[in-house]
Parts: structure tokens; sequence; C-alpha cells
């Protein structure tokens, strides 16, 4: 164990870098201890999509799905998912967010894009807090759609972005060309 790696308790391993921290010596599932850490200010961003007939995505955007405002409900699902992560991933930390905010945009002919980004002052990063808002609010979306469109998919949900912490600053390769890719438009309040 190094003395200068406020991470590491008496008798644990230090991790390497690119190392698993949630497995003890004898491979046991554990609670990473960050106590020692500083906390600074972290942001994460996510990103998904979900694929559909464009005659979904019409109704979507037209505001004539049955069961109301399908955007609106599914933010309002992934704020409060992103807020409950630690509650549904079972080694997560709790975290005091900041902030979650969710975007969607349609992305003619078939597919609405969601991005989420959460702000924190902690001990650790909120990635898993990102990723839950955009996979919840997907799920969401689904859920309100899935009577009139069965065979839609959730694809490529991801980490984009993170910032803060030991580790600094992460950038997924083609990022924001993936933001730009679509001739869609966000949404308002988005």
């Amino acid at each position: 164990m190094k003395e200068d790696d406020p991470s590491a308790l008496p008798g644990e391993p230090e991790a390497a870098a690119g190392e698993l921290t949630h497995f003890d010596a004898e491979g046991r599932a554990r609670m990473v201890d960050v106590s020692a850490k500083p906390e600074t200010a972290r942001l994460a961003r996510a990103r998904g999509e979900v694929v559909m007939q464009p005659a979904t995505l019409e109704r979507i955007q037209r505001g004539t799905v049955s069961k109301g405002d399908v955007l609106g409900v599914a933010r309002l699902a992934g704020i409060m998912a992103a807020k409950r992560t630690a509650d549904l991933i079972p080694l997560c930390h709790p975290l005091p967010l900041a902030s979650v905010a969710l975007d969607f945009t349609l992305l003619p002919p078939d597919r609405v894009a969601i991005e989420s980004t959460v702000r924190v002052t902690a001990r650790t990063g909120a990635e898993m807090e990102a990723l839950t808002a955009v996979s919840v609010a997907a799920l969401t979306l689904y859920d309100m759609c899935k009577a009139i469109d069965r065979g839609m998919r959730i694809e490529g949900i991801r980490l984009v972005e993170k910032m803060g912490g030991k580790s600094g600053h992460f950038r997924a390769v083609g990022a924001e060309e993936s933001a730009e890719a679509g001739s869609g438009e966000p949404l308002p309040g988005g």
C-alpha cells in the first residue's frame, strides 16, 4: 500500500490504474471506502437513444400519445432514478446531487436521443447516476409508447463525459460528433 493513496486502507491492496476496486483481496464484493478523498465538484454526462417507427416519433412530436406527455414523464422518471441510483446499484455511494438535467432531441425519421447531465460536489463521481437517468428515461419512453410500437429499441447508452476527481476529465471519442450527428432539434424545456 502506498502511503500517499488516500483511498487505500490498511490491509487492502492498492488498486492499479484500470483495476476493479469493488472486490477485496479475497474477491468479495465491497463498497469502496472514499472517506479520505476530498470533496470536489464533479459532472457526468450520458447518452442513449430510443429507436422506433417513424409514426411513433410523429405522435410523440405532435403530443398525441394516449398516455400523455411522453417526454415530460420520461424526464421526471430519469431525474427520480438518478436520485435513487444507490438504491438500485448495490455498491454505489449515495450522493447529494446538486443537479440532474435530461434533454431529449427528436432525430427524424425514427429516434429520440436522450442526454443526462448530473452535477455533484462529493468524494466520488456521478457516472452511474447519469447512466441510470438515461436508462430509466428510455425505459419510460418505451412504456409510454409500447401500445403503439412494441418493436422500439433502446440503444447506445454510454458515458460521454466526466469531470472532477482524481482521474480528471474524460470525454468519449466522438462524443461531440454524436450530439451533432442528427438534424434533430432539442425540445423546448429540454
